[in-house]
């Protein structure tokens, strides 16, 4: 990582400048050296940025959204390498406002969507699609090794060091699950970049093959009933291995799928099984397990209610090729600088596993070689003990990916670690207990420069600024089949 670092001062490309002023500002003299004025249309102002074009403008009532390609280089180390197209968005409000720098970690909505932290500031939004996601590719055949967390932090400094001569107010970077994670990464390596992060239940897997926190959450998440019905489920589901793989293979066969990358039917299927109740805790709550997916009595529950049990919340076409394909990047990641949990199955007889929780390698097709970093995440977890400035982090305490969090140590500054009780996957700032809620409220408000007189002086008086929007602001959990943040 020290390495990386010392290239940083070799990876600025020189990317134009364009005018600060949005298209509602008052009319100033031409003074960028761009032929843009104060006046120019905000889409002509993003178009004036070297590499930047224009795939579709999306209307909505109060903003601009634009669904925009930025030409990046495949290596920044070495710009000259070769380049590949890179799916933005923007959603633009005023550039009088501050910027909110989103990413999934995965691939990007081209639908116009506002996350949780600008509609507290009620800011404009530029969302990032994580590199090697298509269509976010290089063109085959393409170098995996160029996929790692420095070279996707260098995608974020360089969209914002493009976007930041149009957005010249504070920003604030976010993201959940992976996406925290993206945004966590971004700050360990460009601290300078952003005035403020708002991580979203962001696993910290620092130490990859220990894992026994995850053993001790499943042992006490929700309730002693809940985890038995559950745990009874994922049994039955191997006991009926034979009669369920016969369904499975005629549920494949009607669908076309495939099982090359994984090995087989039978690796899939148990797959599938084994990620049912991390599956549930990470996207249901404890009141769903009275629901009737969730069979009361597993023993006596027919072939098709365990099956559609599964299938409900694990998904069969998961481990298949058709399902894993999309996101091969995410396992390589996992595979070579992330880690990935494994745990353990108390209340399965050994007899009825034969494989356990499988590694991402076993989620990516053969021909990517991958070789694991161990030094990558202990490296930004000792960067944000010790050196976290202006970050929130927002876990859900029934989530599972929570029980391995960023912690932060004696050297961190003005930053939190918050989890909201009883959430899932989707927990956020708005889930936190009245104290939290109003405190991370006011900090995101004070980082991004719009905090009131009467917000500095009681963070109980701080709320959103922004009106919640029904579909604007419509936050259901990102839901990513199988075992994925």
């Amino acid at each position: 990582m020290r390495k990386a670092l010392r290239w940083m001062l070799a990876l600025v490309v020189l990317i134009g400048t364009v005018s600060t002023a949005g298209a509602a500002t008052a009319a100033q003299p031409d003074d960028t050296g761009t032929g843009t004025s104060a006046t120019t249309d905000i889409k002509d102002q993003l178009l004036a940025i070297p590499g930047m074009s224009l795939i579709e403008e999306k209307p909505y009532p109060g903003y601009r959204f634009f669904v925009l390609n930025y030409t990046q280089p495949i290596d920044h180390r070495r710009p000259s390498k070769g380049t590949f197209q890179q799916r933005i968005t923007v959603l633009h409000k005023d550039t009088s406002r501050p910027t909110v720098f989103y990413t999934g970690g995965y691939n990007v909505s081209t639908n116009p969507g506002r996350r949780e932290p600008t509609q507290i500031v009620d800011g404009n939004q530029v969302s990032m699609e994580y590199r090697f996601f298509t269509p976010s590719r290089p063109a085959a055949p393409a170098d995996w090794s160029k996929l790692d967390i420095w070279q996707a932090a260098s995608d974020q400094h360089r969209i914002f060091t493009a976007l930041k001569k149009i957005y010249s107010k504070k920003w604030i970077s976010t993201g959940g699950s992976k996406g925290g994670m993206t945004a966590t990464y971004y700050e360990r390596f460009y601290p300078r970049d952003m005035d403020g992060v708002v991580a979203y239940v962001a696993p910290n897997d620092v130490v990859n093959k220990e894992d026994s926190a995850y053993d001790r959450f499943f042992a006490t998440v929700g309730t002693k009933e809940c985890r038995d019905r559950l745990n009874a489920v994922q049994r039955e589901a191997l006991v009926r291995r034979e009669a369920l793989e016969k369904k499975y293979a005629e549920y494949a066969a009607a669908e076309g799928f495939t099982f090359d990358t994984i090995g087989g039917l039978d690796k899939a299927y148990e797959a599938v099984v084994l990620d049912y109740v991390w599956g549930f805790w990470q996207y249901s709550l404890l009141a769903d397990c009275d629901s009737d997916v969730i069979p009361k009595d597993a023993k006596t529950a027919t072939d098709d209610e365990i099956w559609t049990s599964i299938d409900t919340i694990g998904g069969f076409s998961s481990y298949t090729d058709q399902g894993l394909e999309p996101y091969t990047p995410y396992y390589y990641q996992a595979g070579t600088q992330l880690g990935a949990p494994t745990i353990e199955f108390p209340h399965i007889e050994k007899k009825y596993i034969r494989y356990g929780y499988q590694p991402p390698r076993n989620f990516v097709p053969r021909e990517i070689p991958m070789t694991f970093q161990p030094s990558a995440m202990r490296d930004v977890d000792t960067w944000v003990r010790h050196n976290a400035t202006r970050m929130l982090f927002v876990y859900g305490e029934n989530d599972p990916w929570g029980a391995e969090p960023f912690r932060l140590g004696k050297g961190a500054r003005d930053s939190y670690v918050f989890t909201a009780p009883g959430r899932n996957h989707g927990a956020n700032v708005a889930g936190l207990v009245a104290d939290e809620k109003a405190l991370a409220t006011a900090r995101i408000l004070e980082w991004a420069g719009v905090a009131s007189a009467a917000v500095q002086a009681d963070p109980d008086a701080a709320k959103p600024l922004a009106r919640y929007d029904a579909k604007l602001d419509k936050r259901d959990i990102e839901r990513e089949m199988t075992l994925r943040p």
